[in-house]
């Protein structure tokens, strides 16, 4: 006889609402924003007129094109693959803020197509730029599309290995990888490059501030640390309950060189030299945390810290 897998005498209620994973769903629930309706057009707008108006060359223009270039693509990428988690988790608490990531994901990549419509496209054909996609090959270095080719391979062996080494291996290619360092260190490049209270890592010229491409990136921010977050429990629960450390450093240190590769950038207006040291500080501390069973895990607001950052607890 089937098992009927909605009904469980052991279970007094469908939810568990004490439960950490569900109380950072409700979280998710409670900071639900809108790309198209929370993200002000006039500031848009701005942003637009403000690039135009900038004396910068195409090869300027570019460093900004391929950074938003990559984020649009990395959350388009967690999009698409992420489903496997939320078949393999089979906690129905787990599976709900899974889902709720997936819908993120999908806020966040209909941002930067926004962005890139309404005010990137515009300024190339204004500042007769060559108008180019978001999705051309030039803005992905080798590193970049090994990263995501690895994550998806991760992510796929969970249709056929759910042991926890797997769910361990899989948390660390897409919360700790791609959703802490890579998106973190990403965070940090715009909040330099593009804000006044950035910090000083060499930007040439005149720093300018594009206060829609701020306040949707501190939106994204808001949602990234309830994340990271949930893997970073995740990976430290499983260590708990006897993966060994060692696959969890492993994989990670395994990762780092990608995420230098990706954010390393000789065009860029920033030091990316600091940017790699910045990722690897960065990596370090999740280790730490992570394979330290007895650690507290930072809250979501500390997670996503962006030095010079407006604080995403007020989003």
């Amino acid at each position: 006889m089937a098992t009927n897998r909605y009904s469980d005498e052991t279970r007094t209620r469908r939810l568990d609402p004490d439960s950490f994973a569900n109380g950072y769903f409700r979280n998710a629930v409670y900071r639900h924003w809108d790309p198209y309706e929370d993200i002000p057009q006039e500031l848009l707008d701005q942003d637009r007129e403000r690039l135009i108006s900038r004396e910068q060359t195409e090869q300027q223009f570019d460093v900004l094109r391929r950074t938003l270039a990559l984020f649009g693509a990395g959350e388009e990428a967690v999009t698409d693959d992420l489903a496997p988690l939320a078949m393999a988790i089979g906690d129905v608490d787990k599976q709900l803020f899974v889902t709720s990531q997936l819908y993120e994901e999908a806020k966040h990549a209909a941002f930067f197509d926004r962005y890139w419509h309404e005010v990137i496209d515009p300024v190339a054909e204004a500042r007769g730029f060559e108008v180019t996609a978001p999705t051309d090959p030039r803005y992905f270095p080798d590193a970049y599309v090994e990263s995501f080719d690895r994550t998806e391979r991760a992510m796929d062996r969970l249709l056929a290995d759910e042991s926890p080494e797997a769910l361990a291996e899989a948390f660390c290619h897409y919360h700790l990888v791609v959703e802490s360092v890579l998106a973190q260190t990403g965070y940090y490049s715009i909040q330099s490059a593009w804000s006044p209270t950035g910090a000083d890592m060499g930007v040439d010229g005149e720093p300018i501030h594009l206060e829609g491409l701020v306040e949707g990136i501190t939106r994204i921010r808001s949602d990234e640390g309830r994340h990271v977050g949930f893997g970073m429990h995740e990976v430290q629960r499983l260590v708990a309950e006897g993966v060994d450390p060692a696959i969890v450093e492993d994989t990670l240190s395994e990762l780092l060189p990608l995420v230098a590769g990706t954010v390393e950038n000789p065009a860029s207006e920033v030091d990316t030299t600091a940017l790699v040291e910045y990722a690897t500080e960065k990596l370090g501390r999740r280790i730490e945390i992570i394979t330290d069973t007895n650690a507290d895990l930072p809250p979501v607001e500390t997670l996503v810290h962006v030095e010079g950052g407006r604080d995403v607890s007020t989003v």
